[in-house]
């Protein structure tokens, strides 16, 4: 496993150490420099540890991990719900997917493939950038970033960076052209503490951030793209895109 670290690999882990279900918050940083290693402690996961994997297929594309089963059961115990991630309706990858999501944002734009588990001496290469997530000095949970695939750049006379193929850089999107995204639509939301969620049944009503009526996001991993109306075609739910959201709002 690599040693060094990149400012986007920093990035992403802060993100995703945010999300990750805590009983405070979390903070990253790079593996062989953490806390646990000054101590004596590992620089790295057990390579039978089970971790979370998505891939990210954007520029650049990456495969993103998390390794937190332990904070998580942590977390849930300490919420008042017994048992381990998997039980109570809650899986360990629904569990740590938003966190996933917030660290591939940071990527830029692409598409955040499922969730899948593997152990971590399947998930973690020599190219791997690793993270340790720690609470108080201790570390309690692990992400990692391995990119595929990096755009190059080379300096140019004038001192600016340009690709080294010296194409344009939407030239180098066409390769995602055929790539299919999922759209979702989004009415509202709330938030809620993980009691409550693990809490809700049958009957209960959230109440959402939006008034009626109000028009629906469109998102694409994440990512507001355009606002719509909800309509009904052929008795299924669509949506009547009434604005392209700018990017600099898409990215809020």
């Amino acid at each position: 496993m690599t040693a060094t670290t990149t400012a986007l690999g920093q990035q992403a882990a802060a993100a995703a150490a945010a999300l990750v279900p805590s009983t405070v918050p979390l903070v990253a940083v790079p593996a062989a420099s953490s806390a646990s290693v000054a101590t004596g402690g590992p620089a790295a996961p057990l390579p039978d540890e089970v971790a979370v994997v998505a891939s990210f297929v954007g520029s650049p594309s990456a495969e993103l991990l998390l390794v937190a089963q332990g904070a998580v059961a942590e977390a849930l115990a300490a919420s008042g719900t017994a048992g381990a991630p998997g039980g109570a309706g809650l899986e360990l990858v629904d569990t740590l997917r938003p966190a996933l999501e917030a660290a591939a944002r940071t990527l830029g734009a692409g598409v955040l493939d499922d969730a899948r588990t593997e152990t971590v001496v399947a998930a973690v290469g020599e190219d791997t950038e690793l993270f340790a997530l720690e609470r108080d000095g201790v570390t309690v949970a692990w992400f990692g970033l391995r990119q595929r695939g990096p755009r190059v750049t080379t300096p140019t006379a004038d001192g600016l960076p340009t690709q080294r193929d010296g194409a344009n850089p939407k030239a180098g999107m066409r390769v995602l052209y055929d790539v299919e995204m999922t759209l979702t639509a989004e009415i509202g939301r709330t938030r809620l503490p993980m009691r409550q969620v693990l809490e809700l049944a049958p009957g209960a009503v959230l109440e959402l951030d939006r008034t009626a009526g109000s028009p629906a996001d469109v998102m694409v991993n994440g990512r507001l793209i355009a606002r719509g109306e909800v309509v009904v075609v052929d008795e299924d739910y669509g949506i009547r895109i009434t604005e392209i959201v700018a990017a600099p709002e898409a990215g809020a």
